[in-house]
């Protein structure tokens, strides 16, 4: 007897979803590959390591591995998942870097930061402070915008990669002053030139300036988030002591490839909030220097394609380019 090619083809879409409903159901069944796009011991690095050590914790097997694939930026990392199946067990630890501002960095990103990733939930928010050498005639926010504006180009900044210099471009240009960029190769050239008077001004990460701030060696001026740092609640914001509105505030957020199930990318959600919520995990972070953040799909979803417009302005406006 000959069966109707309607039927055939019904139980195969039966068998399919079937098939589809049990992969979601089971999951994770085999270890997740969460790439960092950047070498190990970095910020990155640390909150992707929380993270999936408490995965597999909750999961009381190993059900997430940490591969480290930096270069370009985090170009490569991001890139890999970008091109990996659909099946959730690919993720990485994206950034504003990788994902905001890479988008306009480049003259050819080899990815789309809203199209080819699924966004799965913040981790981390790491915002900056703004310091200065004591010798500097300045306190705040608002008499450094004063001198800045007296001493066009006088006060030079440092800066070490692109999203710190992308926060001071982002200040200049919001406070309409002219200040000189110097760059660095990292955080260990960057400092010990504005301990040494060498360089007027930086925009630091927390752990590596708040010290120097303490023992005297530098000045903190403001924190660049939005609201004060749990662990330095004495700074103020950048916004509140003299340039409303601002805020350069680096997150770590977990992105899927775009196609992947509604229902692995909830089930991720709900597992990695609850984790990043965790009073444990919070004290981690902020002994690092960042703040727990996460929220839902759709929140992050929103995040991204804000931050994807607000740092094209910036790097369109300041000229800069891809190291």
């Amino acid at each position: 007897m000959r069966i109707p090619v309607a039927v055939t083809a019904a139980a195969v879409l039966v068998t399919a979803f079937g098939a589809a409903h049990a992969q979601v159901r089971d999951y994770p069944s085999r270890a997740i590959r969460f790439i960092v796009p950047f070498p190990p011991g970095g910020a990155t690095d640390i909150v992707t390591r929380i993270v999936a050590q408490k995965l597999n914790d909750q999961y009381k097997r190993q059900v997430a591995i940490v591969d480290n694939r930096g270069g370009a930026g985090g170009v490569v990392g991001a890139e890999i998942v970008a091109r990996a199946a659909p099946d959730g067990y690919t993720l990485v630890m994206g950034t504003t870097g990788t994902h905001a501002i890479n988008a306009s960095l480049y003259a050819k990103p080899s990815y789309d930061p809203v199209k080819d990733f699924a966004p799965v939930t913040p981790a981390a928010l790491l915002p900056n402070m703004l310091v200065a050498h004591p010798s500097i005639p300045v306190k705040n926010v608002r008499e450094l915008i004063a001198l800045s504006r007296a001493r066009p180009g006088e006060l030079s900044y440092a800066s070490s990669g692109n999203f710190l210099y992308l926060s001071g471009a982002l200040f200049t240009s919001m406070a309409r002053v002219d200040m000189l960029h110097v760059p660095f190769k990292g955080g260990a050239q960057a400092m010990p030139a504005v301990v040494g008077g060498e360089v007027a001004l930086s925009f630091a990460t927390i752990v590596s300036s708040l010290p120097l701030v303490q023992s005297g060696k530098l000045r903190g001026l403001a924190v660049t988030s939005a609201k004060r740092f749990p662990s330095a609640k004495e700074f103020p914001t950048v916004a509140e002591s003299g340039l409303p509105g601002y805020e350069a505030v680096a997150w770590y957020g977990v992105f899927a490839p775009v196609g992947t199930s509604r229902e692995i990318i909830q089930q991720l959600n709900t597992d990695i909030v609850r984790i990043i919520n965790a009073h444990d995990v919070k004290e981690l972070l902020l002994k690092q220097g960042a703040d727990s953040y996460a929220t839902s799909v759709e929140e992050f979803a929103k995040v991204v394609q804000r931050d994807v417009a607000k740092w094209a302005k910036v790097v369109k406006s300041s000229g800069a380019k891809a190291d």
